[in-house]
């Protein structure tokens, strides 16, 4: 799930700085987007395929390799003071933005299909301790998708608000799962003999962060409130490091013990009965309502004249059929295509922070925008397709698919630069036209 989205308070220009705050406090946020049910079964499928110690090194590399990029971003954030879309649009040029946020979206709507899949098999999961609910998988999730898109449209931020109560509620109820299933099944470190999903270290580390790396390309929409440098640093460091391993460890140990990576089906394993199956259920509810609602606000931005609601409707339509068509079934490729896709729109916007716009100031160079950017647009097209093939043929620069990405856009991103291909955005608007 996106750290944010690019509505709110000065969406359109830098925010002021007696609005900023302590960054202790947005560390609370991003940590909480670690708590979620799709980190868990990422968790469970690296524990399985890597064994415990294993998997719980490549969570602690893949927090540290988060909070790297995230302090970047954050950096970035606190330098400019300006949402993630407007960074996007001023490396990108409007339409490259355009192409950029529309494929933002649609990552968006992936993972509502994951999260409604997870929804469908809580209902599921209440089916088989007896409960007469009419339907099937495909159904619950039709029904999901269409009261999670009313729910939307018409009360997201009751749905916001009750996030407050859920995630916590959530976080206690796998540390509970992970404590009772060692308690009965034992402590179980050794990887099983035929994972579901047999990875290597380095794909595991790049699904763990690929897991991630939306919320920490667009960390500026919450960052650019931090109040200083040091703040942002410091809330990068308690959020990620600290999270993403303990989630693994909530999620690796009970899978370990059980062999199964179902979180419905180890909570009915469990003996828990209705009340935490709604709880989990609330939690799924909330998360999905945010995505649905976070790429909202991105099309809308993006394409002005489409009414917000419309975009909402095609998001829970989108995402249903892709959980329909099996989406959680192909989750780790999912994450996998994620961890390369985003790192070098991340890059790009941080590289033209440091040194396109570096001695300018950020409302200035929102002025005269570019209608698009080729160097930026090529440089992620171009590292996404190299990286992709690289993978597809077996052959890698680093072993982990997600920091091949991200060299490749960085160093094809400095080279265009070096020879004089980009200038600023003031500049390059008058070659390609402005409005």
């Amino acid at each position: 799930m996106s750290a944010g989205a690019p509505g709110g308070e000065y969406a359109s220009s830098p925010l002021p700085e007696h609005l900023t705050v302590a960054g202790w406090r947005v560390a609370l946020i991003v940590a909480s987007f670690n708590i979620a049910l799709p980190g868990f079964l990422n968790g469970a499928q690296t524990g399985l395929a890597l064994g415990f110690w294993p998997a719980a090194l490549a969570a602690l590399l893949a927090g540290l390799i988060l909070c790297g990029g995230a302090c970047l971003t954050a950096w970035v954030a606190v330098r400019t003071r300006l949402t993630t879309y407007l960074l996007i649009q001023r490396s990108f040029g409007r339409w490259g933005a355009a192409l950029v946020n529309t494929v933002i979206a649609i990552v968006h709507y992936c993972w509502f299909g994951v999260n409604v899949s997870f929804f469908a098999g809580a209902i599921v999961a209440l089916v088989a301790q007896g409960y007469a609910i009419p339907g099937d998988f495909t159904a619950f999730v039709i029904a999901g998708s269409m009261l999670m898109i009313v729910s939307t449209i018409f009360g997201f931020r009751a749905l916001d608000r009750l996030a407050l109560v859920a995630v916590p509620l959530l976080g206690v109820i796998l540390a509970t799962v992970a404590i009772l299933a060692v308690r009965r099944y034992g402590l179980v470190l050794a990887p099983s003999a035929n994972p579901p999903e047999p990875m290597s270290f380095g794909i595991a580390l790049s699904a763990i962060v690929g897991g991630n790396m939306l919320t920490v390309a667009a960390m500026p929409d919450l960052s650019r409130y931090i109040r200083s440098v040091r703040g942002a640093v410091s809330s990068m460091v308690l959020s990620f490091p600290v999270a993403t391993p303990l989630l693994l460890v909530a999620a690796a140990l009970p899978a370990l013990a059980t062999g199964e990576t179902d979180i419905m089906k180890l909570v009915t394993m469990l003996g828990f009965g209705l009340p935490v199956l709604l709880i989990l259920i609330l939690s799924i509810w909330t998360i999905n309502a945010a995505n649905l609602y976070s790429a909202s606000l991105s099309m809308s931005a993006t394409f002005p004249k489409v009414r917000e609601w419309v975009f909402i409707c095609l998001g829970g339509a989108v995402g249903g059929s892709f959980a329909v068509m099996g989406i959680i079934d192909s989750f780790v490729p999912f994450l996998l295509f994620l961890a390369i896709l985003i790192p070098p729109i991340a890059a790009i916007y941080v590289i033209d922070t440091l040194v396109t716009f570096r001695d300018r100031d950020a409302a200035q160079t929102l002025e005269a925008l570019a209608w698009i950017r080729w160097p930026a647009v090529l440089t992620w097209i171009g590292s996404i397709a190299i990286a992709l093939l690289l993978e597809r043929h077996g052959l890698t620069l680093t072993t982990v698919p997600m920091i091949d990405a991200t060299i490749l856009a960085t160093a094809g991103y400095l080279g265009v630069m070096r020879l004089g291909a980009t200038a600023p955005a003031d500049h390059h608007a008058q070659d390609l036209g402005t409005d």
